[in-house]
């Protein structure tokens, strides 16, 4: 069975500070764990039960606590919210000994929103959650009302190794986290807003002791697909992205990408890779504006 943290020592760092965010949420939630083929899915659910199901995916080597800090409160007073903590990932959901080669992310997904009754739902995701909002909408188109890809880029065959690009964007940092150097690497991966980031010592801590205590490998068995033209084009009038002009996966092909596949996006200047975050008002308006 894949190890998600290093040590017993380091998950429980993570998981300490991970409960500390959700006090920060300033909201009522709920937490509950769903049993799926490949393991318990952890599920942060809040918002206006009335509302339309928003379904939130966060990125590699974060979990939705850190994720959606700033962005829970203001959604869930429109949107019935569910915030998926990634299987693999280092948030609360388990792996049992199905999550391997063969996992699926479709099938996955589709067991979660079975088990939470959502039929139709609007689909938004940040980085690694941002291909899995386009994957979902793309097999399963039935059941995606809209979906929001931030700080992603269309997963376009032929295009260069994620596995490539994250190492280039976060080495050499990740590999020593002292505190200078996660310092350092936020500032690479954010845009003149970072001090969203390192003014803030609960989220540093947080994200400290992932860098630290995160076995990245857990990740490996999420296999990202490159989609054909064909297939770019059923996802075309579906999918918005959202994505900062400093966002350095932004500047190394995605934004190209985008704009080569003509894809309704919208940049923000200044901003990075942790778009939600630098520009949080500005973002949770965004996304109702598209919702709407």
């Amino acid at each position: 069975m894949v190890k998600v943290y290093r040590s017993k020592k380091a998950g429980e760092k993570i998981l300490q500070t991970y409960d500390q965010l959700l006090t920060k949420w300033d909201c009522e939630i709920e937490e509950r764990d769903i049993p799926t083929t490949y393991g318990t899915t952890h599920i942060i659910e809040t918002g206006n039960k009335e509302g339309m199901p928003m379904v939130l995916f966060h990125g590699v080597g974060d979990d939705s606590a850190l994720m959606w800090i700033f962005n829970a409160r203001a959604l869930g007073q429109n949107y019935h919210l569910f915030a998926i903590d990634t299987i693999g990932g280092p948030g609360k959901s388990r792996p049992n000994e199905n999550y391997n080669k063969e996992f699926d992310d479709v099938r996955w997904i589709d067991e979660v929103m079975d088990a939470i009754k959502i039929e139709k739902a609007a689909i938004v995701g940040v980085s690694m959650g941002a291909y899995l909002t386009q994957l979902y909408t793309l097999r399963r188109p039935e059941k995606v009302l809209r979906g929001i890809s931030i700080s992603g880029s269309v997963a376009a065959a032929g295009k260069k190794s994620t596995m490539s690009a994250m190492m280039k964007i976060f080495l050499p940092e990740a590999l020593l986290p002292t505190d200078k150097n996660v310092n350092k690497l936020i500032r690479k991966l954010s845009g003149k807003y970072y001090s969203v980031f390192t003014d803030n010592d609960l989220i540093m801590a947080h994200y400290k002791s992932l860098i630290k205590g995160f076995n990245n490998m857990a990740m490996g068995y999420h296999k990202v697909i490159g989609f054909s033209s064909e297939e770019i084009d059923q996802i075309r009038d579906k999918i918005t992205y959202l994505v900062g002009e400093e966002d350095p996966f932004e500047k190394i092909g995605g934004k190209a990408l985008l704009q080569q596949y003509h894809m309704n996006a919208t940049f923000y200047e200044g901003a990075g890779h942790g778009l939600n975050h630098e520009l949080a008002d500005e973002i949770n308006q965004k996304i109702m504006e598209i919702m709407k």
